[in-house]
């Protein structure tokens, strides 16, 4: 039994993860679950992930994982998340994609807790419904016949339902003491708030599995630090395909000439470049 810190759709958002584990330190909760879709969407796959292995944290492999590892492909992806996919498919790490890639669509944890991402066999499927929980437990169960609380992700909401009878319900993201006997689907929210509406914040959930309970947090952060992240990865990719000037790209990232060339370099990004034709005859000048 142990007091978990449950979170998940963290879409590369380092600033938002910190400020999460450091909310959940702050409350004395060490011990982390997570239910997936740790890259995505903003610039910083490998620091997240490096935090969550810091904290040893116990994952499962969401859609975003998955297609930045080459796994799923964009179909069912947004241009928006397309686009962000394609650049973390290219700046993941090494060890980065070697990590995702051991994270498992489903894990069981103390024998009743179970972390899936999206639908127990569909991991793009959003569970919005008490429908989707219906079918869903079922699925569940069949796999996990003691499961009694199923955390999952996608949506990016807070939810909480019970299912018991066949029938599933949805009841208030309060804090919740727990009846042992049913079975419950509990969304912790996303970590990134890029995609809410409202309630700019970063959402995580604490569940006691020794009292039973859960409780729901939102935890503030500095969007703009990791807008300005987006913003350097958009400009690298822009310099990179040659669309844009070096000067361009600098004031899109909001960098100094001079420290833009050193983001180039960390990424073995040429900053002089010679059509090929131009090169073969200085080469043979100078040859």
């Amino acid at each position: 039994m142990a007091v978990y810190g449950v979170l998940g759709d963290i879409h590369g958002n380092k600033e938002a993860l910190a400020e999460v584990l450091r909310a959940l330190s702050d409350r004395g909760v060490h011990e982390i679950l997570c239910v997936g879709d740790v890259v995505g969407y903003n610039a910083d796959p490998d620091e997240c992930v490096h935090l969550l292995r810091e904290r040893s944290a116990v994952c499962i492999a969401g859609n975003h994982d998955l297609i930045a590892l080459g796994r799923l492909g964009f179909e069912r992806c947004s241009n928006k998340a397309r686009y962000s996919l394609q650049r973390t498919r290219r700046a993941l790490a090494p060890d980065t994609a070697a990590w995702l890639a051991e994270q498992p669509a489903a894990r069981l944890v103390e024998d009743a807790i179970v972390l899936i991402h999206g639908g127990a066999r569909d991991v793009q499927l959003y569970m919005r419904t008490p429908e989707h929980i219906r079918q869903n437990a079922a699925l569940v169960l069949e796999e996990f016949p003691l499961a009694r609380i199923c955390f999952f992700g996608h949506t990016h909401e807070q939810r909480l339902f019970k299912v018991g009878r066949g029938v599933a319900e949805e009841a208030a993201c309060d804090a919740v003491r727990l009846n042992r006997e049913s079975l419950y689907f509990i969304n912790p929210g996303a970590v990134d708030a890029q995609r809410k509406r409202a309630g700019r914040h970063a959402d995580c959930a604490i569940f006691d599995s020794g009292r039973w309970t859960v409780e729901f947090l939102a935890v503030p952060y500095d969007e703009r630090l990791a807008k300005e992240d987006v913003h350097v990865a958009v400009a690298v990719r822009l310099y990179e395909n040659e669309v844009i000037s070096l000067g361009k790209a600098a004031g899109i990232a909001g960098l100094a000439l001079s420290e833009f060339i050193d983001r180039l370099g960390a990424l073995n990004i040429p900053v002089i470049r010679y059509p090929a034709e131009d090169l073969k005859r200085e080469i043979a000048e100078f040859g």
